[in-house]
């Protein structure tokens, strides 16, 4: 059965009688493997339903189950199966709670706030609280935010996070406990959860009266990227499992570079301690990457993390024809590296190589600004990863907010926001509007007060409430969502041209969510399902860019974690941007960084070029030349010795020189611009 997996991976497959966990390196068919396991436990004659399949983003759960169900399909004899329950924890944790919300408490119809609504609800709550009156600084709505969720998802003490994570608003403690209770207390009267939410009443049911009867839904439970878990996750997965439960874990310790979203590998390491008699089983062939660009890869974690720090020892080896070693490319500024990539880039695509094939990587997203300069320069399209949510823009909240009425018409913040777009209507005014209707009011109806009449408008804002109130009337009346969409437009198109500089491209941008939404009946599975895993970008929705036949992907290395290039380029590998700054004092910070650099250096096929200029800005915003030397990063440098090195640009190459005679302009200039209003 299975017969073109690898001996570790047929062994991970056919694996059964106790939990299962699965050290899958880089590029060793990680979802090739547990695809097969899926459709292994299927060709079994299990019952599709009771197999759950948690992974961190929507699409690699689609992939792994369509995997699975054509390859459980071949090995019996083209039976059709049907589909498991997979998907983010937080979108099963949705799914669940909608179907034993009774249980747990809640509204059956309660809204989930993604973290841009947190943020916006924390303002509201700190304004309400008068936190930014007192007449001194007071932290700001999206450090309040942060705070918030690095306590609950790492289930630390306030003043472990405020002493480890936020000791600049060490002295704000007491205020904050009075904020995050505020918060807390506006969600329940207004049916709403956050992210965080999600996994704690999902984990409060497994812990309850209310766990046997979860426990008994699912049989099997395959968990993806297991180093990526949090504490809550890590009771989760125990909460869900029965002592015959069958469990099987996938994950990679070395790729574990999520602690700031309070991810912890040491789920991953206790993972035998948690569940006694677990086999582990270890993945190393490598299927992506050439020899030269693994030794490299290898060095630089074998030198970096001791043994002590790496439970799960590994050394990736592969079949690949041996291929070129990885540049090292010594840059004299950020001038000569972007000059040096965009023609390494260029001569590449001559060679045949499209620049699809191609990727930049960094660590911080204003790592790439001097090359995007230059590429703009050298007319190279691209598409850059790690950047604004497509659902964090603001038009398209505005549209989200509307469908959030429509679905719950108690969510006091989709209101608010709503409201606040409308023309003439300032801070006062949408409070006095919000009480008027009732919003927030338990005993209340504001949507049915809204079609009713109520509410004293604005003069200015009186076209704009006409037209919202049949747009939300006739929605009413329509089940699509997409159809929904399209005719809530017509409101946003009163509302755009007041609220942005460029309303035109913004409202065709609002066509694309309607085109996602077609492909739902249901409008609060499509609110919860783009809200829990949202696309990166417009391009994320229409599939793919349009941009050319052709486009260079920049990405920072976080984003760029699964993926992989034919060429990839790692940009500023030096101390200080990486690893960064921020991690130098701090061990299991720096041990963080090293799994990042060796996620980056992974990600590459065929060809790895990793750059560093040896003079950087102090500040990048800054118009002086002030600037810094910088040293290769030290992840780097023990690995020298494995690269072919390169060194570009002078100290001479700026075609500016300083005259010897000064000249005095100011009389001249300021009588052209006399004569351009006299």
């Amino acid at each position: 059965m299975f017969d073109d997996l690898n001996p570790q991976q047929a062994a991970a497959v056919d694996h059964q009688g106790s939990p299962l966990l699965i050290v899958a390196g880089a590029g060793t068919g990680k979802t090739r493997t547990l695809a097969a396991r899926v459709a292994r436990i299927l060709a079994d004659g299990a019952d599709p339903s009771r197999i759950l399949l948690l992974t961190f983003t929507r699409r690699a759960a689609a992939e792994m189950v369509a995997r699975a169900k054509a390859r459980a399909a071949e090995e019996s004899n083209g039976r059709r199966h049907g589909d498991v329950v997979a998907g983010t924890f937080h979108a099963v944790a949705n799914r669940l709670l909608r179907h034993y919300s009774a249980a747990a408490g809640l509204s059956a119809n309660f809204t989930v706030l993604d973290a841009a609504d947190s943020k916006d609800l924390f303002g509201m709550v700190r304004t309400a609280e008068g936190m930014g009156e007192r007449g001194k600084r007071f932290p700001r709505a999206e450090t309040v935010a942060g705070i918030y969720s690095r306590l609950v998802n790492s289930q630390a003490h306030l003043s472990d996070v405020l002493d480890v994570d936020y000791p600049w608003c060490a002295d704000h403690a007491e205020d904050l406990k009075t904020i995050f209770n505020s918060y807390t207390a506006h969600k329940r009267s207004n049916s709403v959860l956050d992210f965080d939410d999600l996994l704690l009443f999902w984990r409060g049911i497994t812990a309850s009266a209310v766990g046997e009867h979860l426990r008994n839904d699912f049989d099997h439970i395959l968990i993806d990227e297991y180093q990526d878990t949090n504490p809550i996750q890590n009771d989760i997965i125990r909460g869900m499992c029965r002592p015959d439960t069958d469990l099987c874990a996938v994950g990679d310790d070395a790729q574990a570079i999520y602690g700031f979203r309070s991810a912890t590998v040491a789920n991953m390491w206790a993972f035998t301690e948690h569940f006694p008699g677990a086999e582990v089983v270890t993945l190393e062939q490598n299927y992506r990457s050439t020899s030269p660009i693994l030794a490299f890869a290898n060095r630089v974690l074998s030198d970096g993390l001791p043994s002590d720090d790496r439970p799960f020892v590994k050394t990736l080896w592969g079949n690949k024809p041996e291929g070129t070693r990885p540049t090292l490319a010594t840059c004299w500024d950020e001038r000569a590296q972007s000059e040096l990539v965009a023609d390494s880039i260029l001569d590449a695509r001559e060679r045949g190589m499209d620049l699809r094939d191609q990727a930049v990587l960094f660590r911080a997203g204003h790592h790439s600004e001097g090359l995007e300069l230059e590429l703009h320069r050298r007319d190279i399209p691209y598409v850059k990863y790690g950047g604004l949510k497509y659902l964090e823009t603001a038009h398209v909240k505005d549209l989200m907010s509307l469908l959030r009425i429509l679905d719950n018409p108690d969510d006091a913040l989709a209101w608010h926001r709503v409201l606040k777009s409308m023309e003439g209507v300032g801070p006062a005014t949408s409070r006095r509007l919000e009480a008027e209707l009732g919003i927030a009011d338990e005993t209340s109806d504001a949507l049915n007060h809204l079609l009713d009449g109520l509410g004293r408008f604005p003069s200015p804002a009186k076209t704009q409430a006409d037209e919202l109130r049949a747009a939300l009337s006739d929605c009413r009346e329509i089940q699509a969502p997409a159809e929904q969409i399209d005719r809530l437009l017509g409101f946003c198109e009163l509302t755009f041209p007041n609220n942005y500089d460029n309303p035109l491209p913004r409202l065709a941008d609002l066509g694309q969510l309607g085109a996602t939404a077609s492909a739902y009946s249901n409008r609060s599975r499509f609110l919860a399902e783009v809200t829990l895993d949202p696309p990166g970008k417009t391009s994320d929705l229409a599939q793919e860019p349009y941009l050319d036949d052709d486009w260079l992907t920049l990405s920072t290395i976080h984003s760029a974690k699964g993926m992989e290039w034919r060429n990839v380029y790692l940009l500023h590998a030096a101390d200080g941007n990486l690893p960064s700054d921020m991690a130098l004092g701090d061990a299991e910070g720096l041990a963080e960084e090293l799994r990042l650099t060796y996620v980056a250096l992974t990600r590459a096929k065929d060809e790895l070029t990793v750059s560093f200029p040896m003079r950087f800005h102090v500040n990048r915003f800054a118009t002086d030349d002030r600037h810094v030397y910088a040293q290769l990063s030290r992840f780097i440098e023990v690995g020298r010795d494995l690269c072919n090195e390169v060194t570009t640009g002078t100290n001479e190459q700026s075609p500016l020189s300083a005259p010897n005679q000064t000249i005095n302009l100011t009389h001249e200039v300021d009588n052209m611009l006399a004569g351009l209003w006299d």
